[in-house]
Formats: structure tokens, sequence, C-alpha cells
């Protein structure tokens, strides 16, 4: 396994948790992830909010960074949840991007390895992500990992006019 902390190992992988310095670097592999994904048009945040939510007072997702030979080549960005069946909380990746010049050298299962290690170090009772349905060689790979591909749900989002909408429904 991988080195996760200093980069003084002499292993060419070292993880480890992000830092306020890192935002500027994690905004733009947010902006490549986005290009690949063809979804460059949704990304519209921005750099100060995402440093208020991974370093503020009350930090609502945490980041793992990949270094590879003192390079950043990848993240991971996760957040707690919960499942009340299990009742347990659960993490959920919800971006996880390695830079394609550092593919195929172990990076993404090392950042997956090490956040199944962070969920059971936390008690969680499940690691779920999202992966888009056309992204077949993630599914492969996310399946060779042992991953379950769930074909019978389908997440449903409110964002903004629908969102607000909702919000100022009176309780019936």
């Amino acid at each position: 396994m991988p080195s996760a902390s200093s980069s003084s190992t002499s292993e060419p992988l070292v993880l480890r948790a992000a830092v306020p310095e890192d935002v500027a670097a994690i905004a733009d592999l947010i902006h490549q992830l986005a290009a690949y994904e063809q979804l460059s048009h949704a990304v519209v945040g921005n750099a100060q909010d995402l440093r208020e939510h991974l370093f503020g007072e009350s930090p609502r997702v945490f980041a793992v960074i990949a270094q590879w030979e003192g390079a950043i080549a990848g993240f991971a960005l996760y957040f707690y949840n919960y499942s009340t069946f299990l009742m347990k909380p659960g993490l959920y990746l919800e971006d996880l991007f390695v830079l394609p010049d550092y593919r195929r050298r172990g990076i993404a299962t090392a950042l997956l390895a090490h956040l199944a290690q962070q969920a059971i170090s936390q008690g969680c009772g499940r690691f779920e992500w999202s992966v888009l349905d056309w992204n077949a060689p993630a599914i492969a790979f996310y399946q060779q990992l042992g991953a379950q591909v769930l074909p019978d749900w389908r997440i449903c989002r409110l964002t903004g006019e629908s969102l607000v909408q909702l919000s100022a429904t009176p309780p019936s």
C-alpha cells in the first residue's frame, strides 16, 4: 500500500489529506473531471466555496490527494451519509479523478482502498459512489474491485428553481 503520509518515502505514490493550499489544484482537477465527463457546463461553483466546504468552521466534504513523485496526480472527494436500514454511517465518494498521464499506475485503486480503510475505521456500513452509465471502463474497473453496480436505483436530484420551489411548499 502506498504511503499515506509524507513524500519522503521511496515510493512514487503518496496519498494524503488535502490541505488549504490544495484548493486551487482540486478546483482544477474538478474542471478536468467535468470535461472528461462532458459536463463542463455544470461546473458553476468556485474555489472559495470549495475552500469553505473543505476547511471552514464546519467542513462538509473531505479530500484525499494522490501525488506521484511529488506532483498532484489525482484526488478523491467524499463525505459521510447515513443508512437508515443499516443504522450506520456511510462514506459517499462524490468524485475520483486521476489525470490521464498518471492512469494505469494503481492510483485509483489506491485511492479507493484508502477510502475503504477510512470507511471501516469510521464504522461505516457502506462505501458508495455513482458512475455514469456510458463510462464502461470505469464500470468494469469498479466491478473488478468487487463493487456492485445497482441497476435498479436511480439518482433523484433537486437543484435551482425546483429546489427553491419545494422549499417554499407549506405543509398541507
